[in-house]
């Protein structure tokens, strides 16, 4: 037996950049067990799975340890599969996804725009030791949702110096941590560690500027902006806040198609 397996660079517009994810179209749902396997094989930040009914596809996001309820660049990834490779006269795209409801991709000029649930966090009142110990600095704020923590630093050079110790970092699992500040050629900057799910440091992460974004407009006070992630591999994003929803665009690149051989 073998899957169809795509490899795309996301939120980038040249190869071995922005952040990798692969992309596995299935005729219908596979064991849980093996979606995750397959995931730990591919060894990307996260796997995506998706199975086309009535003109929609179900999408669900693997990392290599856990299934996850939000991932931007593999949603990126699974558009540009199906509207450049398995569908290309669709000018949109819509995923039914079980945590974060209904995606919707459509394409924008050259690169692709995700219609996200706007998730703005909140001032956190009780930090964790954990934040400024692994992340080896103390940030001038924090706020949060959920799962993920967002350490607001002062300046782009600091977060670019960041050196976290992710041993640190993974206690605050579920929680992953994002740092930010505003950026020198953009709006805001950012890099994101969870290393409690496979993740020391992801690429581009596009879940976390559903955050992010409405922070960022709050405090600039505009709510179209330019967003970079400073990781090694770097990433573009671009960020427009409508009331409680983020359209985030960004392009995407091929870098490998085949089969994966599961026995």
């Amino acid at each position: 037996m073998s899957l169809p397996v795509f490899h795309v660079d996301a939120f980038t517009s040249r190869a071995f950049a922005g952040n990798p994810a692969a992309v596995c179209p299935l005729g219908s749902w596979l064991d849980d067990r093996l979606l995750q396997a397959v995931a730990a094989e591919n060894n990307l930040s996260e796997t995506a799975f998706f199975v086309g009914r009535d003109g929609i596809y179900d999408l669900r996001w693997f990392t290599p340890t856990c299934e996850v309820k939000l991932c931007g660049h593999a949603t990126l990834a699974s558009a540009f599969v199906v509207l450049t490779i398995l569908d290309p006269a669709r000018d949109a795209v819509h995923f039914q996804t079980r945590w974060s409801g209904v995606l919707t991709v459509h394409r924008a000029n050259l690169a692709l725009a995700m219609d996200f649930p706007a998730l703005p966090p909140w001032p956190s009142q009780s930090v964790p030791d954990a934040v400024a110990r692994g992340l080896r600095k103390t940030p001038s704020s924090v706020v949060q949702i959920e799962d993920n923590f967002f350490a607001i630093f002062e300046s782009e050079q600091e977060v670019r110096a960041i050196s976290p110790d992710f041993r640190v970092l993974g206690q605050l699992h579920p929680a992953g941590v994002a740092i930010s500040a505003p950026g020198q050629t953009c709006d805001f900057v950012s890099r994101y560690f969870a290393p409690s799910y496979g993740i020391p440091e992801d690429p581009v992460t596009g879940s976390t500027h559903c955050s992010l974004a409405p922070y960022w407009a709050d405090r600039l006070g505009k709510t179209s902006l330019r967003a970079q992630q400073l990781s090694s591999r770097g990433g573009e994003i671009g960020c427009e806040v409508k009331g409680d929803r983020v359209v985030l665009k960004g392009n995407a690149v091929l870098t490998l198609r085949g089969e994966l051989l599961i026995g």
